[in-house]
């Protein structure tokens, strides 16, 4: 199996371009995406304008198209997910872009004849081809990027996948429309669409099978229920799944209605309406272009709370800015664009598009990231089931919706209503979104955080983190950080701090109390301790056994040795991880003020002003035989001074 760099590489996401590990990748699945929705685009109009079919009403037509075409997904998910675990990434890919050759021909000749038929089975193979490609779009990054440039590396796959879905579009309706010969050119263009795929599928690396002994169900019911059982073993994966259906779900209800709302709301044109196209294609690509940026080149979940309030505000708005549109004859574009109270609508858009990517890029990174590897196809293929599920819901519950009488502005309030709903649903369900959301937003708009060698806080096993303690956010911070959950093993008494002790609850971080206080508690904080590292996961303790007084780093107690004993007795070999905070001592959370006598925090607010420099620097893993308090204590200090 193919091994991911360590480290990113320099120069960011767009760097990928430039490296055969991503570079072929991503111009296929682009080509792909393209050649589908030319092919889709150009048979809807052909349909609606074009030819007069008694059996398929232009009204009926692109609802026909897009369900022939999703139908597969439903169909054939489970066993294009099985079939990318058991095989040969690389082997797969070009067979999916032999079969779109195949079938672009196929189409080619019926464009040539309008044989409508034969166009409408074509719909339904192009879905099958880009069903078989699903699981394998997404399986196939984390094999080849590092836990840094996951996130950078999906966003540039949903930005490639929007521009792809919004150049062949417009290319369909460009090509279609040329008189006489247009059906004819759009024939050619998906067969060379179609042959150029094919030329850089053969430049993607290998990426050998993660589960080669997989035997094949051929059956799509009883496999279908299987991966959703499977996605449904890891809950953090599961919800992240419904979460990303769910966005589908919203965006469906956008797009889906963009004609209707072009013409009948803001009067426009068709100009407008393929404008409308564009502003939504360009916030989605935008959005996921900033993933990377705002979350540090790390899989930031954090960012996913961010998206869902952007997408209820913006949509929110665009009721108010639709709602009450003076009325007008049939607007070209620049008759649109000149008057003001459009730019609003536009603005909207945009906006509320920036963040469904914002939304959607950090969930698909954390479903790859957190997947078992051996079935992580199949987890992916049980995502497009219910992708595929919730934009049928969707047409179905907007189509219900406007035959109750419901204004276009009125459904896009519905929908921004619900989706504040939904994401608060979800974000109680599993918590690590909301707290990430807190540390995010702690890191980024409360303190200007900068982190050192991050690289050594591990992605997979379990590791203790040792840090020093100065104030009462250096969880938070912590948290920030990490690109994993971390558990926190904590004094008691800061569960009684408003506010951060509810968000200490909810990070179930482990209350501990002096053994002469409560020993059974004392007794059972370590047992849970050392069930986190059990589990694999990240322990974080600060030894100083609690808040520094002076600013100075206190003596480290002894219960971080007992935990590591404890965890050598359990036959476990923890890596230990010093840290260091900096400049966070003056800060409103540290006890810097005095008080009758007493050292306390959070007396003067913004008593350093907003955006204050604070740091973390992480030093190399320490072996666990190899550890003492001296060491490690020292450790600490040399990342602090």
């Amino acid at each position: 199996m193919s091994v991911s760099p360590s480290h990113p590489a320099e120069g960011g996401q767009f760097a990928l371009l430039r490296q055969r590990r991503f570079a072929p990748f991503f111009w296929t699945q682009f080509l792909g995406a393209a050649n589908d929705n030319l092919f889709k685009f150009a048979f809807t109009v052909l349909v609606t304008y074009q030819l007069q079919v008694s059996w398929l009403p232009p009204a009926l037509a692109g609802l026909v198209i897009g369900a022939l075409f999703i139908l597969p997904f439903l169909l054939f998910s489970a066993t294009s997910g099985q079939l990318a675990d058991k095989l040969d990434k690389k082997t797969l890919i070009v067979f999916v872009k032999r079969l779109e050759i195949g079938i672009m021909a196929l189409a080619a000749w019926a464009f040539f004849t309008t044989h409508i038929p034969l166009l409408l089975l074509c719909t339904f193979l192009m879905g099958l081809h880009s069903t078989l490609f699903g699981p394998v779009k997404f399986a196939y990054l984390p094999n080849h990027l590092s836990e840094r440039e996951l996130t950078g590396g999906n966003g540039m796959v949903e930005m490639g996948t929007f521009v792809a879905i919004l150049l062949g579009n417009l290319a369909g309706g460009l090509i279609i429309a040329v008189p006489e010969i247009g059906a004819h050119h759009v024939g050619f263009s998906c067969v060379a669409l179609a042959v150029i795929g094919r030329l850089t599928a053969q430049a993607v690396p290998a990426t050998p099978a993660t589960d080669p002994g997989l035997t094949i169900n051929w059956n799509p019911f009883t496999e279908t229920w299987r991966n959703l059982k499977l996605a449904h073993g890891n809950t953090v994966v599961f919800r992240s799944v419904l979460g990303i259906s769910w966005m589908w779900f919203f965006g469906a209800v956008f797009l889906s209605q963009f004609p209707s709302f072009a013409k009948e709301v803001l009067h426009g044109n068709e100009q407008v309406a393929s404008l409308l196209l564009i502003v939504f294609s360009i916030g989605i690509g935008t959005g996921s272009l900033l993933c990377e940026v705002l979350s540090r080149r790390h899989v930031e979940i954090g960012l996913v709370p961010v998206g869902a309030i952007g997408m209820s505000v913006f949509s929110i708005d665009l009721y108010f800015a639709s709602s009450g549109l003076p009325p007008a004859s049939s607007l070209g574009l620049s008759e649109f664009i000149a008057m003001p109270a459009h730019w609003r609508v536009l603005a909207d858009l945009t906006l509320l598009s920036l963040f469904a990517g914002l939304y959607s890029v950090p969930m698909y990174a954390l479903i790859q990231m957190r997947s078992q590897p051996t079935h992580r196809a199949r987890i992916i293929a049980a995502n497009n089931i219910l992708n595929a599920l919730f934009m049928i819901a969707s047409a179905v519950i907007a189509g219900a919706l406007l035959s109750a009488g419901f204004t276009i502005p009125q459904m896009f309030l519905l929908v921004g209503l619900a989706n504040a709903v939904v994401a608060f649903y979800i974000f109680m369900l599993v918590p690590e979104y909301l707290i990430r959301f807190v540390a995010w937003v702690a890191s980024r708009l409360v303190y200007r955080f900068k982190v050192q060698g991050d690289e050594h806080i591990p992605t997979q096993g379990a590791a203790v983190l040792v840090c020093n303690h100065v104030s009462f956010v250096d969880a938070v911070l912590l948290m920030a950080a990490s690109p994993r959950p971390i558990r926190f093993l904590m004094d008691h008494r800061i569960f009684k701090v408003p506010l951060l002790g509810w968000l200490f609850r909810l990070a179930k971080a482990i209350p501990i109390a002096p053994q002469k206080e409560d020993a059974q508690a004392y007794e059972a904080a370590f047992e849970a301790a050392l069930a986190v590292l059990r589990e694999g996961d990240l322990l974080a303790i600060f030894p100083e056994g609690g808040i520094t007084r002076d600013g100075q780093l206190q003596p480290f107690k002894g219960g971080v040795l007992k935990i590591l004993e404890m965890a050598a007795t359990d036959g476990l070999r923890p890596e230990v991880i010093p840290m260091g905070l900096s400049h966070l001592w003056g800060s409103y959370f540290s006890r810097v003020e005095v008080r009758n006598g007493e050292a306390v925090a959070m007396v003067r607010p913004f008593r350093r002003g907003i955006f204050s420099r604070v740091g973390l620097r992480v030093g190399g893993p320490m072996p666990t035989a190899e550890v003492t308090l001296e060491r490690l204590q020292e450790g600490v200090r040399a990342l602090i001074d």
